[in-house]
């Protein structure tokens, strides 16, 4: 007969009598720990996702001591280990194409080592969504503390923010209206601290959703990473994390469809990214809840945008936090969103937020003053070029732009766009549609952020800073324009954006969630009966990207591998000693 398995599943490791316990406990005393570490309590990981590479997250070392604190004063065993580490400033081709084997990784490793409960550090913004989707698949209890955004840029006196201004600077400089040399100074003013983007780009964006739908401490989304705040809050998630082993308080006991419906709702009231709906998809099928994309614009509709931030507004996230954070916004949307959706502290979201001030009015609105009216949130579009749907930002898109016919300019590789983009001779005008295609999940591979594409040199010469671009790529949280996003399904697939040629007639009408190509249904048949050279770029090395464009799913499910979608435990495995 099979032993029944111990309450704790670090006790089938340092419990176990013989040579297999012998080795795991004799092992670890090379660190210099002592025998009470062995006596049943809780082992808690702490997965960093440290990296030099990942500036963002470069100083989740420091991080991670406080929260071992919080372990130990909590009567824990704190543990820490790595895993891979995604920047998307650096990682190429796209660090969207490796969040699902980081989330892979991630999960193996709760499953495979002693471990009873889970800190997740994470920082840039894949890193958030792949620890979390690992944490869910494996169901442990878990509890998120993301690194903090970086103190404000500052730039000739001024705010400047990460991501936002970079993209501003670099149309004026192709304008003509600042200098390389002035480019060049601004280059070390916009990051001047440890910490993620200072906008609501994506990583602030998955910060506060991660808080709001309970899976961290309330509060610690918008803390600068350098105020000493951040190190209480870690210390605090240590010793919370001991507290959740002993209640079993795992993700599937969380969350629930309440926690994805105020995730939306959020994401609309602090004009967050939309990449932020890629990850939510992506963790729904994790958690094994019932969310379709259209969700995010039914749950939207309602909520004004309260947060002035950029993209969206004026203000970064330093002001954003000393302002009251999340639960003050919470507070303000207290009867549009589900208080009663459970939290990791074991209490529910409307407790945890309770008594929460806003101590700037102009960096947190009320209802009754918005930055943007209800309505203004991030929109699903569904239509012929997009039957699966695509994505607009509205609060960042020019509203003379979202309701809008043009003339369909298209590039099948980001690259034949940036190299013809500076052409005079461009046919290209301000009702132009410019439209990049093989940017999906498969056809890259990866999905990219290439969304936010450079307006053409004529049109900025001519005045034009906007323009309709079509993706079935990403765009950076940190961007703006009138830009449609995560066309599903891609080109690559299969998808009607291949069937598009330059010349085309395109219709976007916001107000109708539509997006259309004018193109009778007898030529779309034509077009399609065609043969087609496969568009993606050859895989070098096969490897990771072959079993990648093989497994990914399109972006309105959430771009996840679909053997990984769903959870399957933290069951203890065989044995092998």
């Amino acid at each position: 007969m099979t032993p029944p398995e111990p309450a704790r599943r670090s006790t089938s490791w340092f419990g176990a009598e013989g040579k297999m316990g012998f080795v795991h406990r004799s092992k670890l005393y090379n660190s210099g720990r002592s025998p009470e570490m062995f006596d049943g309590r809780p082992v808690i990981g702490i997965c960093n996702s440290w990296s030099e590479l990942t500036p963002c997250n470069r100083h989740l070392r420091d991080v991670a001591e406080a929260v071992k604190r919080g372990v130990l004063l909590a009567g824990g065993f704190p543990l820490e280990f790595p895993t891979m580490s995604l920047g998307e400033t650096l990682m190429r081709p796209s660090a969207m194409l490796y969040r699902n084997l980081m989330a892979m990784e991630v999960e193996e490793n709760l499953r495979s080592y002693p471990l009873d409960g889970v800190v997740l550090l994470a920082g840039c913004d894949k890193t958030v969504p792949a620890q979390l989707m690992g944490a869910l698949s494996a169901d442990l209890p878990a509890i998120m503390l993301t690194g903090g955004p970086m103190l404000n840029g500052k730039f000739r006196g001024a705010d400047a923010g990460s991501g936002t201004h970079v993209w501003q600077f670099a149309e004026e400089v192709r304008a003509g209206r600042m200098s390389r040399a002035e480019f060049g100074q601004a280059e070390a003013c916009l990051s001047r601290s440890a910490g993620h983007c200072t906008t609501m780009g994506t990583a602030s964006t998955m910060a506060c959703l991660v808080e709001v739908m309970g899976l961290s401490l309330p509060g610690s989304a918008a803390v600068p990473a350098v105020d000493a705040g951040r190190s209480a809050l870690a210390e605090q998630s240590g010793h919370r994390i001991v507290s959740m082993v002993e209640e079993d308080l795992r993700p599937s006991t969380v969350l629930d469809r309440r926690s994805f419906e105020n995730a939306a709702r959020l994401n609309a009231a602090i004009g967050g990214s939309t990449n932020a709906i890629v990850h939510l998809s992506a963790l729904a099928g994790r958690a094994e809840v019932d969310f379709p994309l259209e969700e995010f614009d039914r749950q939207a509709r309602d909520i004004p945008l309260l947060v002035d931030l950029l993209p969206s507004g004026r203000f970064l996230m330093e002001e954003f936090s000393y302002a009251g954070g999340v639960p003050a916004v919470v507070t303000e949307l207290a009867d549009q969103l589900h208080g009663d959706a459970r939290t990791i502290t074991g209490r529910s979201l409307a407790e945890n937020c309770a008594g929460a001030q806003n101590w700037n009015a102009e960096v947190i609105r009320t209802r009754a003053e918005p930055v943007q009216p209800a309505g203004s949130a991030t929109a699903v579009l569904t239509g012929n070029l997009a039957p699966n749907g695509a994505v607009i930002k509205l609060s960042a898109a020019s509203p003379e732009l979202i309701d809008h016919t043009g003339t369909a300019l298209v590039f099948d590789t980001v690259e034949e766009y940036y190299a013809r983009c500076d052409d005079p001779d461009l046919p290209v005008d301000a009702d132009t549609v410019l439209v990049v295609r093989g940017a999906g999940p498969r056809g890259y591979p990866g999905m990219p952020e290439i969304g936010n594409l450079s307006i053409p040199k004529k049109l900025l010469d001519a005045g034009v800073r906007d323009l309709v671009r079509i993706t079935d790529g990403r765009m950076s949280g940190t961007s703006y324009g009138t830009i449609v996003l995560h066309v599903a399904p891609e080109s690559a697939a299969g998808g009607p954006l291949a069937l598009l040629r330059t010349g085309d007639r395109v219709h976007l009408d916001v107000a109708a969630r539509r997006l259309d190509m004018l193109v009778d249904d007898a030529e779309l048949a034509r077009r399609s009966a065609e043969p087609t050279a496969d568009e993606r770029p050859a895989d070098r090395n096969g490897g990771w990207s072959a079993l990648y464009r093989e497994h990914v799913g399109q972006a309105d499910t959430g771009a996840d591998l679909d053997f990984l979608r769903g959870r399957r435990g933290h069951a203890i495995p065989r044995r092998h000693l």
